[in-house]
């Protein structure tokens, strides 16, 4: 039997975000800028040079019996924005417990495989972009600005954009699961 693959569900109208508006309204909602300014993000947040670091950490690490790490300008640019950020959040979200998560490719260090294999099973590449719950999930970007979230049960669709996946994450929102097509 050859690889998975996954079709992305359509979005529910449940979603917080029109990626087809026209910005009129603020980036994020309150209780999300809230969040994220608490945990150090600001509008205009560029690291790029720590980005750059992580790519470079990504792309030296590598295993002669394994595929090596995918990184690519989707993943850098929300690196630079994003990277670093710790959310240390719990109680009740909108659909589901709200939980930490870590935006620092790092934590997927050592999952070249299991990125692979996703990228494989969707038809594009997919690099590391953090944690949720301490390590107990893998939080991974795809080369359009994908978010997906790989834990035991699963992979998880956070949404199309970083934007998206740190708003769900943020308001406790539930995510699609990934469906095998027949």
């Amino acid at each position: 039997m050859g690889p998975a693959h996954y079709r992305l569900c359509p979005q529910s109208s449940e979603h917080l975000l029109n990626a087809s508006a026209v910005r009129t309204q603020p980036r994020f909602p309150a209780e999300v800028a809230a969040a994220l300014k608490h945990a150090g993000w600001h509008p205009g947040r560029w690291d790029i040079r720590q980005a750059e670091e992580w790519a470079d950490q990504l792309a030296g690490h590598n295993d002669p019996a394994g595929p090596e790490h995918s990184v690519f300008p989707a993943a850098v640019e929300a690196w630079a924005e994003f990277g670093g950020l710790f959310l240390d959040q719990t109680g009740a979200g909108r659909l589901m417990a709200r939980t930490p998560f870590l935006i620092d490719p790092l934590c997927g260090l050592h999952q070249p495989r299991t990125l692979a294999d996703l990228g494989r099973a969707l038809g594009r590449q997919v690099a590391p972009l953090g944690e949720e719950q301490y390590g107990l999930a893998l939080l991974a970007i795809d080369e359009d600005g994908r978010v997906y979230s790989l834990d035991h049960t699963g992979e998880w669709y956070l949404g199309p954009s970083i934007d998206h996946a740190v708003t769900g994450l943020v308001l406790g929102a539930m995510p699609e699961r990934l469906k095998v097509q027949p």
